[in-house]
């Protein structure tokens, strides 16, 4: 029978022995049995695929990946800054805004959302109070932490302790703070068998090829009145190579079949979840030139909490992992924790709510016990080279839109 982890209990696995927390979830396309779904392509238009063993099995079977542990992480932090966005946890967060910037789409970035966490380049080519951020106070404080002096990663960017940091793009490139990833997630479709893809556009006006050339106008428009058109070396200029009427998002897009990238039916998914104690008690956290065994130990469960709650939220919000590869898991999901040999995994539920609340106790017995910790939204400034790049790109890709076929 699952119990409800409590801090108690957390404080004991983290202060023991205990190997690890585990949660093993099996999932059904939303469509149901045999429904096919569609994973991520990597460089090149292919699946990640690979022949894996399984309890059960005597051979290997075919195994397709639906998302990756990088993903499966990014998922995690956008339910911990959702949760936090509606004030339901107090967990820090450093931000950059371009609000006011004139950018043709609007961007703000957050440390839970930035693609290397608060070592990102974003936030380190951003300021605060007018200072690069990496060059300000806060900002030094990143430059030297390591596993025996986490404290300014935890009071700054706790995630990072749980899902991992390389500091690359620091002051001190690739010698900076590098932390291994304590949790480990990923959702892998089990005996994968792939399929094909079928896609067509049919317009409703009809419009031929023939209809063309189409040409570019002044006005960044386009016309067939070549007499409109823009000119370059005393030529019309159409738009694309061949002025096609496709150039411009009109016309038919032949039906067509891809075996490359046709999606898989499998007899299940698997979301596999763990989180390793060991390496989370490899951390320290002195303040100052004081080094206390109570002060690490209350570190270490708010970064446990934290992990086990990043996990569950992002389990309540749903397998809608992206279009065409929705899953739903065919029973409730349980943490197990893993501690002696030989001894059988004791099982633990735990809801959104009871993990929000387990991960506040946590954080508030560290702060009792003397860590600091950002309870306050750091705002950054973008600089203006930053800026400057931004627009720019933003900029390149309105002008970079390409007709689509459809599904």
């Amino acid at each position: 029978m699952s119990k409800v982890l409590d801090l108690d209990r957390l404080r004991e696995a983290i202060n023991g022995r205990a190997a690890a927390f585990r949660s093993i979830t099996r999932m059904q396309p939303t469509g149901g049995p045999g429904d096919k779904v569609f994973p991520p392509t990597y460089s090149g238009g292919t699946y990640a695929t690979e022949m894996r063993r399984l309890p059960g099995r005597e051979q290997p079977v075919d195994c397709v990946l639906l998302d990756s542990v990088q993903s499966q992480a990014n998922r995690m932090e956008l339910a911990l800054l959702e949760a936090w966005e509606r004030g339901q946890l107090a967990l820090p967060v450093v931000s950059v805004d371009f609000a006011g910037q004139g950018l043709l789409k609007p961007l703000r970035v957050t440390s839970l959302e930035a693609p290397h966490r608060i070592a990102d380049a974003l936030l380190r080519d951003s300021l605060l109070d007018g200072v690069p951020f990496r060059k300000s106070t806060r900002g030094k404080a990143l430059d030297h932490v390591d596993m025996k002096n986490a404290t300014a990663l935890f009071e700054l960017c706790p995630t990072a302790l749980v899902l991992g940091l390389w500091d690359s793009t620091g002051p001190r490139g690739g010698l900076g703070a590098k932390f291994a990833r304590a949790m480990v997630s990923e959702i892998v479709g089990i005996e994968a068998v792939p399929g094909v893809k079928s896609s067509s556009r049919i317009d409703p006006a009809q419009i031929m090829l023939g209809a063309g050339p189409v040409y570019a106008t002044k006005e960044g428009d386009w016309t067939v009145d070549v007499a409109a058109a823009r000119t370059e070396k005393g030529k019309p200029v159409k738009v694309g190579k061949d002025g096609k009427p496709s150039e411009v998002n009109h016309g038919n897009i032949t039906p067509s079949v891809d075996v490359r990238t046709g999606g898989f039916t499998i007899d299940h998914a698997r979301r596999t979840t763990t989180l390793s104690l060991p390496a989370l008690r490899r951390l320290r956290f002195p303040v100052g030139d004081e080094h206390d065994m109570r002060r690490d130990q209350a570190g270490r469960v708010v970064l446990a909490a934290l992990g086990l709650c990043g996990a569950t939220l992002a389990r309540d919000m749903g397998g809608d992992l992206r279009s065409r590869c929705h899953l739903v898991a065919e029973s409730a999901s349980t943490w197990e924790l893993i501690d002696r040999p030989g001894q059988p995994p004791e099982q633990f539920e735990l809801e959104p709510d009871e993990a929000i609340a387990l991960f506040s106790e946590a954080v508030a017995a560290a702060r009792a016990a003397g860590l600091p910790w950002l309870d306050q939204e750091l705002k950054l400034a973008p600089s203006p080279q930053l800026v400057a790049l931004v627009r720019r790109s933003q900029e390149l890709a309105a002008d970079l839109a390409e007709p689509d076929g459809e599904d």
